[in-house]
């Protein structure tokens, strides 16, 4: 049988998923990362990392492309030794300078970006690889309710080539999740997959990771898939685990610049704080008054402009405008910023180039920043009181 033809895929999100609620479920684990180090000839990948999952929770492990997210989780997969450190499966001890349980034996399943079926089997038999210590009718049983779960079943005579990429990756998913692991590695699962179709993948996925009631470790280097999964995020750079905190804290108070600019983009400002309280074109802000006076970046998202009406508001000359349907994206003159400021405003104000309008900041959408903690981030803003 060949595969759904990939517009129709795209657009629904391939055949239909199996009804919610039947996968089978298993004993989460807890799984504790201790002071894990890692290095690859002269480059330290792992630093130093401390991490914990409860039974039943997803963390996301999120950074740039050669953060260490990646050597993290082959360690915990057993792919990979720590150098020092160690990785804990329910308080035992799973790996570390003197111990080491083989992957097959530490109850995780893995799930990778290449999706890693094998060529020479049929979807069937890729499913129940993982089943080899059960009598065949048993892990045939299983294999099948795995397949029905993500709507595949269709296709168990099949081999993976003839299988679109979501449905080589509904494949995986089920071979991972059939040996009830106790705990779910997950390595950029969705990264190969169009946008429409990532969003329907990724929602099922959830759903059967929730059923399954598995812990789970997904890597990802999406900020939007980060928050769409997890009840953690740990975000990594250069080695090191940065910050770790539910969707809402990582993004509402980011430990860092750097970590608040791999969330969104900003309109960035450098102004002039003094007595707790930070001047610029948009109006006065409450600093941090435990830090010293001094110069200070303030981040803007682009939703945090609100047009208002009248004379009230900071006035702006459009340069630029960008339909998006549900959104508009403007570019802004604002008097006293050296740079065009970026406005997102809701998709039925559209502007024409030349008008003139007037924004008030909503402060949650506002974040303060030393400036020199921003020696690294590389051209700003300017600033002209």
């Amino acid at each position: 049988m060949g595969s759904i033809d990939s517009e129709q895929e795209t657009a629904s999100g391939g055949s239909d998923w199996g009804p919610r609620g039947t996968a089978a479920a298993t004993f989460a684990a807890r799984l504790s990362f201790e002071n894990i180090t890692h290095v690859y000839g002269d480059l330290e990948a792992v630093r130093d990392v401390s991490l914990e999952l409860a039974p039943g929770e997803i963390v996301c492990l999120l950074g740039p492309s050669g953060c260490g997210k990646t050597t993290l989780l082959r360690i915990a997969a057993g792919v990979e030794r720590p150098q020092s450190g160690r990785i804990l499966l329910n308080g035992s001890e799973i790996a570390s300078a003197s111990a080491f349980v083989p992957p097959e034996r530490r109850n995780v399943g893995l799930m990778f970006q290449d999706f890693a079926l094998f060529p020479h089997l049929t979807i069937l038999d890729n499913v129940m690889f993982g089943l080899r210590n059960l009598e065949r009718a048993d892990a045939l049983r299983e294999a099948q309710a795995a397949l029905r779960r993500v709507g595949m079943s269709q296709y168990e005579k099949s081999y993976p080539h003839v299988l679109s990429g979501g449905e080589q990756q509904r494949v995986a998913l089920a071979r991972a999740i059939v040996p009830r692991p106790a705990v779910m590695l997950m390595d950029e699962p969705f990264s190969g997959l169009d946008q429409r179709l990532r969003e329907v993948v990724r929602e099922e996925t959830l759903a059967i990771l929730r059923e399954t009631r598995a812990s789970c470790l997904l890597v990802t280097h999406d900020p939007v898939e980060a928050m769409w999964m997890a009840d953690r995020i740990a975000v990594m750079r250069e080695g090191r685990l940065v910050q770790i905190g539910t969707p809402t804290q990582v993004y509402r108070a980011p430990a860092d610049i750097s970590t608040a600019k791999f969330f969104c983009d900003f309109n960035e400002l450098i102004a002039p704080a003094r007595a707790g309280k930070v001047s610029t074109p948009f109006g006065t802000f409450k600093a941090d008054t435990r830090k010293e006076d001094g110069s200070t970046v303030v981040l803007i998202r682009p939703q945090g402009l609100v047009p208002t009406t009248g004379k009230t508001g900071t006035q702006g000359t459009v340069l630029e405008v960008r339909y998006l349907g549900d959104a508009t994206l403007l570019s802004l003159g604002v008097h006293g910023c050296e740079r065009p400021i970026k406005a997102r405003v809701p998709g039925s104000i559209v502007p024409q180039k030349g008008e003139t309008m007037r924004f008030k900041i909503d402060p949650d959408h506002v974040l303060l920043f030393p400036a020199a903690s921003a020696t690294a981030i590389g051209a700003r803003d300017g600033y002209q009181e």
